[in-house]
Protein backbone atom coordinates (compact mmCIF):
# COMPACT_ATOMS: atom_id res chain seq x y z
CA UNK A 1 0.00 0.00 0.00
CA UNK A 2 2.71 2.49 0.98
CA UNK A 3 4.78 1.25 -2.19
CA UNK A 4 1.74 2.14 -4.37
CA UNK A 5 1.14 5.62 -2.94
CA UNK A 6 4.74 6.40 -3.07
CA UNK A 7 4.66 5.84 -6.71
CA UNK A 8 1.52 7.33 -7.66
CA UNK A 9 3.15 10.56 -5.58
CA UNK A 10 6.38 9.87 -7.68
CA UNK A 11 4.51 9.86 -11.14
CA UNK A 12 2.37 13.41 -10.62
CA UNK A 13 5.58 14.95 -9.47
CA UNK A 14 7.13 13.48 -12.80
CA UNK A 15 4.08 14.75 -14.67
CA UNK A 16 4.20 17.79 -12.90
CA UNK A 17 7.70 18.65 -13.99
CA UNK A 18 7.20 17.68 -17.60
CA UNK A 19 4.21 20.25 -17.63
CA UNK A 20 6.65 22.88 -15.99
CA UNK A 21 9.31 22.51 -18.58
CA UNK A 22 6.67 22.41 -21.75
CA UNK A 23 4.94 25.49 -20.52
CA UNK A 24 8.74 26.99 -19.86
CA UNK A 25 9.71 26.14 -23.08
CA UNK A 26 6.82 27.14 -25.09
CA UNK A 27 6.77 30.72 -23.56
CA UNK A 28 10.47 31.27 -24.59
CA UNK A 29 9.61 30.38 -27.45
CA UNK A 30 6.52 33.13 -28.19
CA UNK A 31 9.15 35.52 -26.53
CA UNK A 32 11.11 34.87 -29.48
CA UNK A 33 8.45 35.46 -31.80
CA UNK A 34 7.67 39.33 -30.45
CA UNK A 35 11.25 39.95 -29.66
CA UNK A 36 11.87 43.13 -32.00
CA UNK A 37 15.50 43.45 -33.75
CA UNK A 38 17.83 46.29 -33.00
CA UNK A 39 21.47 47.89 -33.64
CA UNK A 40 23.48 45.38 -31.97
CA UNK A 41 22.02 42.60 -32.21
CA UNK A 42 23.69 39.47 -34.21
CA UNK A 43 21.51 37.61 -36.24
CA UNK A 44 22.02 34.21 -38.59
CA UNK A 45 20.73 34.04 -42.35
CA UNK A 46 20.04 30.76 -43.39
CA UNK A 47 18.30 30.29 -46.90
CA UNK A 48 17.71 26.18 -47.00
CA UNK A 49 19.98 24.94 -49.96
CA UNK A 50 21.70 28.05 -50.87
CA UNK A 51 24.90 28.06 -49.13
CA UNK A 52 25.88 31.51 -50.73
CA UNK A 53 22.87 33.58 -49.82
CA UNK A 54 23.94 32.33 -46.27
CA UNK A 55 25.01 34.55 -43.81
CA UNK A 56 26.39 32.84 -40.09
CA UNK A 57 26.90 35.98 -38.29
CA UNK A 58 25.88 39.59 -39.20
CA UNK A 59 25.76 42.45 -36.83
CA UNK A 60 22.86 45.03 -36.89
CA UNK A 61 24.08 48.65 -37.72
CA UNK A 62 23.44 51.37 -35.93
CA UNK A 63 20.94 52.08 -38.42
CA UNK A 64 19.61 48.58 -37.93
CA UNK A 65 20.14 47.70 -41.09
CA UNK A 66 22.47 44.68 -42.87
CA UNK A 67 23.93 43.93 -46.16
CA UNK A 68 22.70 41.13 -48.35
CA UNK A 69 23.56 39.72 -51.45
CA UNK A 70 21.95 40.61 -54.59
CA UNK A 71 18.86 42.72 -52.27
CA UNK A 72 21.48 45.48 -50.90
CA UNK A 73 20.34 46.87 -47.57
CA UNK A 74 18.18 44.99 -45.55
CA UNK A 75 16.17 46.79 -42.51
CA UNK A 76 15.74 44.73 -39.65
CA UNK A 77 14.99 47.30 -36.89
CA UNK A 78 11.79 46.98 -35.13
CA UNK A 79 10.94 43.74 -37.43
CA UNK A 80 10.62 40.48 -35.35
CA UNK A 81 12.38 37.18 -37.03
CA UNK A 82 9.69 36.32 -38.55
CA UNK A 83 8.98 39.59 -40.23
CA UNK A 84 12.58 39.91 -41.49
CA UNK A 85 12.26 36.07 -42.94
CA UNK A 86 8.73 36.83 -44.73
CA UNK A 87 11.02 40.34 -45.96
CA UNK A 88 13.66 38.09 -47.56
CA UNK A 89 11.30 35.59 -48.88
CA UNK A 90 9.59 38.24 -50.95
CA UNK A 91 12.95 39.98 -51.76
CA UNK A 92 14.74 36.72 -53.11
CA UNK A 93 11.27 34.88 -54.50
CA UNK A 94 11.27 35.16 -58.50
CA UNK A 95 13.74 36.95 -59.77
CA UNK A 96 16.81 34.54 -57.44
CA UNK A 97 14.71 31.50 -56.53
CA UNK A 98 11.71 29.81 -57.22
CA UNK A 99 10.96 28.98 -53.24
CA UNK A 100 13.24 30.05 -51.14
CA UNK A 101 12.60 28.98 -47.19
CA UNK A 102 14.58 31.26 -45.14
CA UNK A 103 15.23 30.87 -41.35
CA UNK A 104 16.44 34.01 -39.42
CA UNK A 105 17.88 33.33 -35.69
CA UNK A 106 19.04 35.67 -32.88
CA UNK A 107 23.00 34.44 -32.07
CA UNK A 108 23.71 37.16 -29.61
CA UNK A 109 21.29 40.31 -28.24
CA UNK A 110 22.10 44.11 -28.09
CA UNK A 111 23.61 44.69 -24.35
CA UNK A 112 21.86 46.37 -22.07
CA UNK A 113 23.26 48.83 -19.72
CA UNK A 114 23.40 49.32 -15.92
CA UNK A 115 24.60 52.60 -14.04
CA UNK A 116 24.42 54.32 -10.65
CA UNK A 117 25.22 52.83 -7.53
CA UNK A 118 26.48 48.98 -8.90
CA UNK A 119 29.86 48.08 -8.11
CA UNK A 120 30.88 47.63 -12.15
CA UNK A 121 28.47 50.15 -14.04
CA UNK A 122 28.43 48.98 -17.90
CA UNK A 123 27.01 47.62 -20.91
CA UNK A 124 26.46 43.45 -20.49
CA UNK A 125 25.47 40.83 -22.90
CA UNK A 126 21.62 40.26 -22.37
CA UNK A 127 20.47 37.17 -21.27
CA UNK A 128 16.77 35.40 -21.87
CA UNK A 129 15.44 35.12 -18.09
CA UNK A 130 17.75 38.12 -17.20
CA UNK A 131 15.68 40.16 -14.59
CA UNK A 132 17.10 43.05 -12.60
CA UNK A 133 18.48 41.00 -9.48
CA UNK A 134 21.03 38.92 -11.89
CA UNK A 135 21.58 42.23 -14.10
CA UNK A 136 23.13 43.65 -10.79
CA UNK A 137 25.00 40.71 -9.84
CA UNK A 138 26.59 40.93 -13.32
CA UNK A 139 27.41 44.44 -12.45
CA UNK A 140 28.73 43.30 -9.50
CA UNK A 141 26.75 44.02 -7.12
CA UNK A 142 25.19 47.43 -5.22
CA UNK A 143 27.41 49.65 -3.69
CA UNK A 144 26.93 50.44 0.21
CA UNK A 145 24.60 53.56 -0.74
CA UNK A 146 22.44 52.05 -3.30
CA UNK A 147 18.78 52.27 -2.85
CA UNK A 148 16.81 49.42 -3.60
CA UNK A 149 13.47 51.28 -3.89
CA UNK A 150 14.90 53.97 -6.57
CA UNK A 151 15.69 51.87 -9.39
CA UNK A 152 14.74 53.24 -13.09
CA UNK A 153 14.85 51.72 -16.34
CA UNK A 154 14.39 53.10 -19.36
CA UNK A 155 13.36 50.81 -21.89
CA UNK A 156 14.71 50.52 -25.42
CA UNK A 157 11.45 50.13 -27.14
CA UNK A 158 10.01 52.96 -25.36
CA UNK A 159 9.85 56.18 -28.04
CA UNK A 160 9.57 58.47 -25.04
CA UNK A 161 12.45 57.42 -23.49
CA UNK A 162 10.99 57.86 -20.04
CA UNK A 163 12.51 56.11 -17.05
CA UNK A 164 10.10 53.81 -15.24
CA UNK A 165 10.28 52.66 -11.50
CA UNK A 166 10.31 48.82 -11.06
CA UNK A 167 11.15 46.59 -8.73
CA UNK A 168 14.48 44.14 -8.48
CA UNK A 169 12.30 40.94 -9.86
CA UNK A 170 11.68 43.29 -13.00
CA UNK A 171 12.37 41.54 -16.13
CA UNK A 172 15.37 42.89 -17.99
CA UNK A 173 15.09 43.13 -21.85
CA UNK A 174 17.98 43.75 -24.04
CA UNK A 175 18.78 47.78 -25.01
CA UNK A 176 17.43 48.51 -21.56
CA UNK A 177 19.40 51.47 -19.63
CA UNK A 178 18.99 51.34 -16.00
CA UNK A 179 20.05 53.28 -12.98
CA UNK A 180 20.22 52.93 -9.26
CA UNK A 181 19.72 56.22 -7.12
CA UNK A 182 21.67 56.32 -3.96
CA UNK A 183 19.92 55.67 -1.01
CA UNK A 184 19.40 58.44 2.01
CA UNK A 185 20.29 57.26 4.69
Amino acid sequence: MVIRNFTALLMGLLISLVSVATSAQINVQEGNSTYKLSSGDIIKVTVFGEPDLSLDEVRLTDAGTFSYPFIGEVRARGKTAAELERTLTAELKGDYLVDPRVSISVLEYREFYISGEVNAPGGYKYQPGLNLRRAIALAGGLTERASTNRITVVRDQDAERKPQRVSLDAPVMPGDTINIDQGFF
